[in-house]
């Protein structure tokens, strides 16, 4: 049975990359995933373009575990060499824009879905959610789902981490700040200048440390991303606008961050756009990473944000594929790590369940 559901698996993986679905944009993909749930005799539910369905003998009185990776993907960029919407089989690999990211990943927790669908007497409950909008951080992606689908006491996100384990990832807070100044010509002295200003201002944002350090995520990183000011050659603006992107770790929350930002950095104002996709992790006793290790998988801290950032419960992130191939030209994914993938996710679930 597991050979076939790999073999049916990768048929869909193929599917999925020569069928456009960047984030909100998924319809299609979703009616693919939808035709194997049916092809299954699998009830799901639809909301948007977000497929998720229960195990056959859900079980109220059981907890649940939620398996979920996303069918939306980035738009190709400009270094590709491929045809990005063609699924190529060249070596041992699968080309094609989604593939590694994350395509691989969910067709491997679809086909482990369908393995254990019918089963009795599972320890947990199982809900799959094949979601949209995960690259855009959407409105109508997995956050989205979280008042619709049953109570999640546990989860795993499908993202490439060479079947490694994920036990923690970094949340994220993009701010937005301003430095001022006087505006003035430039042909005339101004020693209130807001673009020179801004110069003090970058060194502190790359200077600045946050105390706390994780065993797990490190340090806090904080990177100013963007720089605007500025609209012709002869005027001096009267502010400068920066974006600023913070990895947050496990030692504090998104507020907190806010909090020390707002009154420690030199900026005349800075603001958060959101504080909702927080850092995430689970015990290193937990029975999914005992399970994972009892396998012979590594655990490590993730730099990388994906859709456990709007996961309240403890959340484990694995799946077959290399982040390091994410959004990059000519993405691929070995089709042996599709194959050890449903393998170790089977293994890993049949520990657990």
């Amino acid at each position: 049975m597991i050979e076939k559901l790999t073999k049916e698996a990768i048929a869909l993986l193929k599917q999925l990359i020569e069928t456009p679905s960047f984030s909100s944009e998924e319809e299609q993909t979703a009616l693919l995933i939808e035709a194997w749930f049916t092809s299954k005799k699998i009830p799901f539910n639809r909301d948007h373009n977000n497929i998720w369905g229960t195990n056959k003998h859900f079980d109220d009185s059981k907890p649940t575990l939620l398996l979920n990776s996303h069918h939306d993907t980035v738009k190709p960029n400009n270094g590709y060499t491929k045809d990005p919407f063609k699924a190529i089989e060249e070596e041992g690999k699968l080309y094609g824009l989604g593939s590694n990211d994350a395509g691989g990943c969910l067709v491997s927790l679809i086909a482990t879905f369908t393995y254990f669908y019918e089963k009795k007497n599972l320890n947990y409950n199982l809900v799959i959610v094949a979601s949209a909008e995960e690259e855009s951080s959407g409105p109508r992606g997995l956050n989205s789902m979280l008042d619709i689908i049953p109570k999640i006491d546990v989860a795993i996100v499908g993202e490439p981490t060479l079947m490694n384990l994920a036990i923690a990832e970094k949340g994220l807070v993009v701010f937005d700040a301003k430095v001022k100044g006087t505006a003035g010509h430039a042909a005339h002295p101004n020693e209130d200048n807001a673009i020179y200003n801004t110069i003090e201002v970058l060194q502190w944002f790359k200077d600045y440390q946050f105390a706390r350090n994780s065993p797990v995520l490190g340090d806090v990183k904080m990177t100013v991303t963007q720089i605007n000011a500025g609209k012709q050659h002869n005027a001096i603006p009267s502010e400068v606008d920066l974006v600023i992107d913070v990895r947050v770790n496990d030692k504090y929350t998104n507020e907190q961050i806010a909090e020390i930002l707002t009154r420690k950095s030199p900026c005349a104002t800075i603001t958060p756009r959101s504080l909702r996709l927080n850092s995430s992790s689970i015990p290193m006793n937990h029975a999914l990473v005992e399970a994972g290790i009892e396998l012979d998988r590594s655990t490590y801290g993730s730099p990388t944000l994906s859709d456990q950032a709007v996961l309240s419960c403890p959340s484990l992130k694995l799946g077959p594929g290399d982040s390091t191939r994410s959004h990059t030209a000519d993405e691929f994914i070995y089709l042996a790590e599709i194959e050890e993938g449903i393998d170790l996710y089977i293994k890993l679930l049949e520990k657990v369940l």
